[in-house]
């Protein structure tokens, strides 16, 4: 990936969207990342049971760090119960599984007695699945670089799947960039669950994650927000400059506290 290291947000962000291509390329094309490709490909048609995935070490940490699990790497009993669990039932280990990322692996790696659920020789499949991990990757670079950058992207990445305001609470990066641009507290998080939903159900139509310019409205604010109290970007936002002056002049800058109770006088999606 392009080096974004020392720079602002929004600087590194539109640096890498600029060259995002490039990015791409030099992922699949590093040694690393071009054999893990290579072997995903020679292998995976191979796979005829759960046995066959976790005993290659090689696919199975392929398949979880394209589903950007690589955290759960270690868990393998976690995991082949859940690959091996069944949808329809709704008290079975993928259901009650809260985090999104084990329903994703499933839904692309799912096993019966029968075998595979989807069909791991074919070429369209295998395909989704190498542009995934090197996304994954993209984004994993991303956020090593630059937090916000990071979140960014994972908020690109993820928005148009969110189905309601439980998807959006319970995933940190989601909540976090919405937070910000919808002018929500960050102590909100510590709010009861169904608080949280009814705050964000008032400020957000969620049908404004399917509009690419909303999306981009709200990327923006964010990485203004982010960029303005962060260290790389004070030193260039003027607003934080004005504040500098001023308390360079004598004036006093105080914080403001901020009454949770009154959140719900706040006006619906303030920023149109």
């Amino acid at each position: 990936m392009i080096p974004i290291g020392g720079m602002s947000a929004g600087t590194g962000l539109s640096l890498l969207d600029a060259t995002k291509d490039k990015s791409l390329s030099l992922i699949r094309n590093s040694a690393q990342h071009e054999r893990a490709i290579t072997q995903f490909r020679e292998r995976i048609g191979d796979v005829s049971s759960i046995d066959d995935l976790m005993e290659d070490r090689d696919l199975y940490t392929f398949v979880m760090r394209a589903h950007d699990l690589e955290d759960q790497i270690f868990g393998k009993a976690l995991i082949r119960k859940m690959l091996t669990s069944d949808v329809s039932d709704r008290t079975s280990l993928v259901n009650r599984l809260t985090d999104s990322r084990f329903k994703d692996l499933h839904a692309e790696m799912a096993f019966t007695d029968a075998g595979p659920v989807q069909d791991f020789s074919d070429p369209a499949w295998q395909e989704e699945m190498v542009d995934r991990y090197v996304t994954r990757q993209y984004i994993n670079d991303g956020e090593a670089q630059n937090e916000t950058v990071g979140r960014v992207l994972e908020f690109r990445d993820k928005a148009a799947n969110v189905r309601n305001v439980f998807d959006i609470l319970k995933d940190k990066d989601l909540s976090k960039v919405l937070r910000t641009a919808l002018g929500i507290p960050e102590a909100t998080a510590g709010l009861d669950i169904d608080k949280q939903a009814e705050i964000f159900k008032r400020k957000l139509d969620l049908a404004d994650l399917k509009d690419p310019e909303k999306l981009k409205r709200f990327e923006r604010i964010y990485v203004a927000i982010s960029d303005a109290t962060s260290a790389q970007g004070a030193s260039s936002n003027p607003a934080v400059q004005m504040l500098s002056g001023m308390a360079r002049g004598g004036g006093a800058f105080a914080p403001m506290t901020l009454d949770i109770s009154a959140i719900s006088a706040l006006p619906r999606r303030p920023y149109g």
